[in-house]
């Protein structure tokens, strides 16, 4: 050992015996709370919720089963309630592709009419396209279809399609920027 890490060792050993109890059966806690919430990196945030709850809980001095259940029990009803949460937050959420077909209230018409014809311009622009970078870049772009599997249907090279797709991409700017 070098004098650094001599002089610098840390010591495991806590004040309270259920902090000591937490901190030996810290790897126990997670999984409980791994099994509940699905994740284990929603199961470490668990057992630090736990930790810092512990932090302000009055000293328990009862049996070292007792301190064990009592931990399990904290875990337990923390990971019940972040599970919740989570399912309570998909249940209102949705994916971001959603939000950008919301209809923006109190738009201008103005905005409106820019929008459309920034879009109509783009529609013209990929119009322009031979018909193969045009498939490639509107399945990539508006499908979410990856590369390779573009590559395979048109018979070409994933970096091919590459080129395609960034290609139409810079033609699209080219025309929209020219038409402003």
């Amino acid at each position: 050992m070098t004098e650094l890490s001599m002089t610098e060792e840390v010591s495991t050993r806590c004040d309270s015996p259920l902090i000591q109890t937490f901190v030996d059966n810290r790897l126990i806690l997670v999984k409980i709370a791994a099994r509940i919430t699905g994740c284990r990196s929603r199961a470490e945030d668990v057992v630090q919720d736990a930790f810092f709850r512990l932090q302000s809980a009055p000293q328990i001095t009862s049996s070292f089963k007792a301190q064990l259940s009592y931990l399990f029990q904290i875990v337990r009803n923390l990971a019940i309630d972040h599970y919740r949460k989570q399912a309570l937050e998909l249940k209102y959420s949705g994916p971001e592709e959603e939000g950008l077909n919301v209809v923006i209230q109190g738009a201008s018409p103005e905005t409106s009419h820019i929008n459309f014809s920034t879009l109509e311009n783009i529609a013209d622009a990929l119009g322009e396209l031979p018909s193969r970078t045009r498939y490639a870049f509107e399945m990539y772009r508006l499908h979410g279809v990856p590369q390779k599997d573009i590559a395979k249907e048109l018979g070409v090279s994933p970096t091919l399609v590459n080129f395609m797709i960034r290609d139409a991409l810079v033609h699209c700017r080219k025309v929209s920027n020219s038409r402003r």
